[in-house]
């Protein structure tokens, strides 16, 4: 016998009770990391602030005196005085009291995203009578008001009745998911 046939029989016995490991994967050096993309991020946070502008002024906005009406084009009359009796339930609230404008607004984004995902339909927005600013005038409620209107999925907002907060709240109507 020759040499390369006496290695191959020192093999085979080496390894007779040898027995085949499984068929898995085996990653012989880990995979490099996945890149974060900064920019995307950068940027959807700046969507989402640039979603709600203190500068927004809708044509179809409808006041009374200091009450705060809206109803969305293509939408019935009814649903507004539905929303001003207490027609539909308040499933959740956000109150945005001694929050500053910057800060109540990336509340109210937060807020409206979370009804939406949760499929929440009628929620009360608490943002105070402005006793407390500078001007004892109420900074958020008009704040409030175009950020709400620029939302898609806001149908309806009113003030909200005296005993769910008067002219300190508004009850707002979201679309169904």
């Amino acid at each position: 016998m020759s040499d390369k046939a006496d290695d191959l029989k020192l093999f085979r016995e080496a390894v007779k009770d040898a027995k085949p490991l499984k068929h898995e994967r085996v990653l012989l050096r880990p995979s490099p990391p996945q890149p974060i993309p900064h920019q995307f991020i950068r940027d959807e946070q700046q969507a989402l602030a640039d979603s709600l502008s203190d500068v927004y002024i809708a044509a179809h906005e409808m006041e009374s005196g200091e009450e705060l009406l809206y109803l969305r084009d293509g939408h019935s009359p009814d649903i507004l005085k539905k929303l001003r009796r207490g027609h539909w339930v308040i499933q959740d609230q956000l109150d945005l009291h001694g929050m500053l404008a910057d800060e109540a607004r990336a509340y109210t984004a937060e807020f409206l995203n979370q009804c939406k995902k949760c499929g929440i339909r009628c929620v009360r927005i608490i943002h105070g009578k402005g006793l407390g600013s500078k001007n004892r005038e109420p900074v958020l409620k008009n704040k409030l008001r175009n950020w709400l209107m620029q939302r898609d999925e806001v149908i309806a907002y009113a003030q909200a009745r005296q005993v769910d907060g008067g002219s300190g709240a508004v009850v707002v109507l979201l679309k169904a998911r």
